[in-house]
């Protein structure tokens, strides 16, 4: 990762216990040649996982590797990493993955695990970010796709989408409009990482060149 020119498409890894729809604005985008990436293999713990469809509907290799067969979580990883690089994999990339990695994971590919996470980090992270928000008060919501680290949704942030909270919320229907911004921003940041834009310093992530970022303030509620 860094500035340099990658030679070859990146190749990806996807991790996913849901119905996928995160993989599936990434399938899209790299179909149309918008991320110079591919998915090498999409893995799941969930036989019936809605994700393992819709990679198998794009012609993607999948593999399921039932965590519920494994004595612990250290030994569940290890068979994932020998999935992984078995297929040669650049980048993972977390989309819906309802598992903590171990250690043994995160020193097998350092710095090169993405994750996405319906709440705009360090606020609210964890399960059940959108019933936090709503409960917690807060006026605006968002997304954001950052680099796992050992913590809990506390790695180093790449990109956010911030979405305001309705009066009329409900955990649903916010959960619905922050899920449109993940679709986007996931993607771009993959694209980003795909270009070598990408440097981590600490715990900000450096694009490069840098991006013009838009001035106006998002004011929920709007001011007179």
């Amino acid at each position: 990762m860094g500035e340099e020119t990658l030679s070859k498409k990146l190749r990806l890894g996807v991790l996913a216990s849901g119905g996928g729809t995160n993989l599936q604005a990434i399938i899209d985008q790299c179909q149309q040649g918008l991320i110079p990436a591919e998915i090498a293999l999409v893995l799941s713990n969930k036989p019936q996982a809605g994700a393992l469809s819709r990679a198998r509907e794009a012609g993607i290799p999948v593999a399921v590797i039932d965590h519920k067969t494994f004595p612990d979580r250290e030994a569940f990883d290890r068979a994932m990493v020998a999935a992984l690089h078995k297929v040669d994999v650049d980048l993972i990339v977390l989309a819906g993955f309802m598992r903590i990695l171990t250690p043994v994971f995160l020193a097998a590919f350092p710095q090169r695990i993405m994750n996405i996470h319906p709440a705009l980090l360090p606020a609210f992270p964890g399960v059940n970010s959108q019933r936090q928000a709503l409960e917690y008060g807060v006026k605006v919501a968002g997304c954001t796709v950052h680099f796992v680290d050992p913590g809990v949704d506390s790695g180093p942030i790449i990109i956010q989408a911030a979405v305001p909270v309705l009066d009329d919320d409900d955990e649903a229907s916010l959960a619905q409009r922050i899920l449109e911004q993940e679709h986007r921003i996931y993607p771009r940041a993959i694209q980003l990482y795909a270009e070598g834009r990408l440097r981590i310093e600490g715990r900000h992530v450096r694009i490069t060149p840098a991006l013009t970022a838009h001035k106006q303030a998002l004011l929920n509620p709007p001011a007179a």
